[in-house]
């Protein structure tokens, strides 16, 4: 990747690309994008995280990002057509699904053309991706702002409203005005506030926390057995049973308590079914924070699906057709979606 030249400078692209979550939308965004448009004819705008539950990070669907970003755009007097966009989910443990579902995105606007430059600034370890893509020419971007989407977020969970209406345009005030009268929001108020107290509570120890938990991916005849969470964090979203590690047990008879705790799960020896297990630390993982899981995979083979009794802190406990679940990473807390596609993709 290399830097323009300045004869290349005044060339126009044909197409830019200009990834982020916009988690909203705000002011620095919609500057990147003006200055990208006097540069290229048309900007493909990447949408990350998308197919994710809300959460207080991600409160936003891709949707919604979109659109939000649409009336940003015709505010300032930038044409719509000139915008073009792309969802991609989060692929925390395969790096190369995500820069595929990248690339596939945008060639499918590009039709062909290698005349692609790829629009964003080097500023800390989460630009890593723009050295990602080689093939397309790199433009710096000159906007330099101490605005985030961070801190848009905390003021609007805090109810720091006359903060949110200062640091974003009109349109994106708008839509966070509507989605505050929503059921959503009242959902992830109340999780931003849980979170904060979770987290204050382990604020004055000497050394940083890492909390450790054990989860289980089990399989029977075509379907994953999951439970959906009654508390914060996640409350109403689908996840394996699992749970913290107990003290005074080894990581797999954790796990096959958890399980039975959760579901009422009743087999004569889960542990003897285990097929896989992994560790799965992505750092961001949890919004709780530094957590680390060890996961299990257990094949029950075929036959009827056990009766399950929820119990714990789990609201139900089902089987799930393992054809929806691959198919809704939306419906699943924190990364539980990936850490069982991973151990189905590997049979």
């Amino acid at each position: 990747m290399s830097d323009a030249t300045p004869s290349q400078r005044f060339r126009k692209r044909t197409f830019g690309v200009y990834i982020g979550r916009f988690e909203p939308p705000h002011a620095a965004h919609l500057a990147v994008m003006e200055e990208a448009l006097a540069q290229v004819q048309k900007l493909i705008v990447v949408i990350g995280s998308a197919r994710a539950a809300r959460n207080t990070k991600n409160p936003f669907t891709a949707e919604e990002r979109q659109q939000v970003m649409l009336d940003l755009l015709r505010e300032a007097g930038i044409k719509a057509s000139r915008v073009l966009f792309v969802h991609v989910r989060d692929y925390y443990y395969n790096e190369s699904l995500w820069l595929s579902e990248v690339q596939r995105g945008v060639a499918a606007h590009t039709h062909g053309s290698s005349d692609v430059a790829l629009i964003g600034h080097l500023k800390d370890e989460s630009s890593y991706y723009l050295r990602s893509f080689p093939a397309w020419e790199f433009l710096p971007t000159h906007v330099v702002s101490p605005l985030s989407a961070t801190e848009v977020r905390r003021a609007y969970f805090e109810d720091d409203l006359e903060r949110v209406q200062a640091i974003v345009a009109p349109a994106v005030w708008r839509f966070l005005e509507r989605f505050r009268r929503g059921p959503e929001f009242a959902e992830l108020q109340a999780e931003y506030r849980y979170l904060q107290s979770y987290r204050a509570a382990w604020a004055g120890t000497p050394y940083p926390v890492v909390l450790v938990t054990t989860d289980a991916v089990v399989i029977r005849s075509g379907h994953v057995l999951v439970v959906r969470r009654a508390e914060h964090p996640g409350r109403g979203r689908l996840a394996m049973p699992g749970g913290f590690l107990n003290v005074k047990q080894t990581l797999l008879a954790s796990c096959v308590r958890e399980v039975v705790e959760e579901t009422g799960l009743q087999t004569a020896d889960l542990a003897a079914q285990l097929r896989a297990q992994a560790v799965f630390d992505y750092p961001d993982r949890s919004l709780r924070g530094r957590t680390v899981s060890h996961a299990f995979h257990f094949d029950l083979g075929i036959g009827q699906l056990p009766v399950l009794r929820p119990g714990s802190d789990a609201a139900d406990a089902l089987w799930l057709p393992l054809s929806e679940g691959l198919a809704a990473p939306e419906l699943f807390f924190e990364d539980h979606h990936a850490i069982i596609e991973h151990f189905l993709m590997r049979g």
